[in-house]
């Protein structure tokens, strides 16, 4: 029996559709996994359907599942829980993260899903990707006991990283952003809040995720000496100016990258699996269900990802929802 789906694409930069697709027929070690929910993470993905990806980092930046090359017409994303209709004993029937883009209904090797503990709603498990991206933040970082932190940036991912730190005992966790509603969200996630000029120094760590040269001059100052700046900032196709004449190398100041397509060297006996049974164990937390700050229909998705693009609809994970006649 031939299966179908409907898959939400970038046709050229700035343009998404959906179409119609034809599944494979699925083989032996294979699942169909029909979607419940899909996420979009607001900074990768908008800059994608933008048409932002720099020439020299298409391959880095393709996701696992992706169809179609950039600027497109592309087939792209990484946040998808889903139910499997079709499979082994094991996972017939159990509600699975994957990292498939837009998609109703798709077949992929078992091995290429994790099931969702008990403990998370398929609802929040939208989130693993991008809590999977703080887990080897972190992993990169190593914050102390009794270390000053600040989180400069209050996105997706930089909220992500608050949220996994204030469970560290005796750290002081500022999120730092120049959007006073990010007050909200870093209330309900239990850390402090400050907006930039505002923000306390002397931090031992500091997390950058807002991808503008201005936060990450900022997370420079914030530092005590020898202190470092972890950057998570994903800039595209844009430079970045820095201010390292001034008391850069007096202080000894350390910017450390971090990328989640590489398991943190600090981990080397961990796997991606691994790495992402850790971030769905974390999602039994409800405080997270702040990073959530929308929801959609699938149908809409080519007049929201415009409205995103454009910051016309603010958010941080915005959801998408299936109905089963999708």
């Amino acid at each position: 029996m031939k299966h179908t789906g409907r898959a939400f694409w970038i046709d050229s930069p700035g343009k998404g559709v959906i179409q119609d697709v034809t599944l494979p027929e699925r083989g032996d070690g294979e699942v169909l996994v029909r979607t419940l929910f899909s996420g979009v993470s607001r900074g990768t993905e908008t800059l994608v359907f933008r048409g932002g990806v720099p020439v020299s980092q298409h391959t880095a930046m393709r996701a696992p599942f992706q169809e179609g090359d950039f600027p497109g017409p592309v087939k792209y994303g990484y946040l998808n829980v889903g139910v499997v209709e079709e499979g082994p004993e094991a996972l017939a029937g159990r509600t699975v993260f994957c990292l498939y883009p837009h998609q109703t209904r798709y077949v992929v090797p078992a091995s290429a899903v994790t099931p969702v503990p008990d403990t998370v709603p398929a609802e929040r498990a939208v989130l693993a990707g991008t809590v999977e991206t703080a887990v080897n933040a972190l992993w990169d970082a190593a914050p102390l006991v009794g270390d000053r932190i600040a989180v400069v940036g209050g996105g997706m991912v930089g909220c992500s990283v608050a949220a996994l730190l204030a469970r560290f005992p005796g750290v002081r966790v500022q999120l730092v952003d120049a959007d006073p509603s990010r007050a909200e969200v870093a209330a309900a996630l239990g850390v402090g809040f400050a907006s930039p000029g505002d923000a306390l120094g002397d931090c031992d760590l500091v997390v950058h995720a807002s991808a503008t040269e201005q936060g990450l001059a900022r997370s420079l100052e914030l530092l005590t000496a020898e202190g470092t700046v972890v950057e998570l900032s994903w800039y595209g196709d844009r430079r970045v100016s820095l201010p390292l004449g001034e008391a850069f190398h007096s202080r000894r100041l350390v910017i450390r990258s971090s990328q989640v397509g590489t398991v943190s060297p600090a981990r080397p006996n961990r796997t991606y699996a691994d790495r992402l049974a850790v971030a769905l164990d974390l999602l039994a937390d409800p405080a997270l269900d702040a990073l959530v700050t929308g929801e959609s229909a699938f149908q809409d998705l080519p007049d929201l990802l415009p409205k995103l693009a454009s910051g016309q609809v603010p958010a941080l994970c915005h959801r998408v929802r299936y109905d089963e006649s999708d």
